[in-house]
């Protein structure tokens, strides 16, 4: 997640280009500069927006189609050792686990109270940010 900000950030530094100072100087934007200019709106809140708005899609799909079939696929063969790899449901659920809301599918049936949780997402991590951003 981080590298994916430092990824963002570089880019966003690019685009927008230098900023020139009081005295003259040409300096690099700062990440807070860069956090007003896209008004707290970063890569990884659109990601978790986008995983949570599929996976309602999903969950409101009949029971039937391929899609439901392959998200109740388990496969035969045994997963290397080590530290298992994270997959896409388990990031999901813990998207959904780190919001406290209980029986997400049923509210996933509903999609205006989907799409009320799913904002709900990116200010989460807002918070997270800034409250990462006072322990320093």
């Amino acid at each position: 997640m981080s590298k994916l900000m430092i990824f963002e950030r570089k880019v966003t530094r690019k685009i927008f280009g230098h900023t020139r100072s009081d005295d003259g100087c040409w300096r690099i934007k700062s990440n807070n500069e860069i956090n007003d200019m896209l008004k707290e709106q970063n890569i990884i809140g659109f990601i978790k927006k986008q995983r949570l708005n599929w996976l309602g899609h999903v969950e409101r799909m009949a029971e039937d189609t391929n899609v439901q079939k392959i998200k109740r696929w388990k496969p035969m063969s045994k997963r290397p050792i080590g530290k298992p790899k994270t997959r896409w449901e388990g990031d999901v659920l813990e998207d959904i686990r780190s919001m406290n809301v209980h029986n997400w599918k049923k509210v996933a049936k509903d999609r205006d109270s989907w799409n009320k949780m799913v904002e709900q997402t990116r200010n989460l991590h807002r918070l997270w940010r800034f409250v990462r951003r006072r322990r320093r």
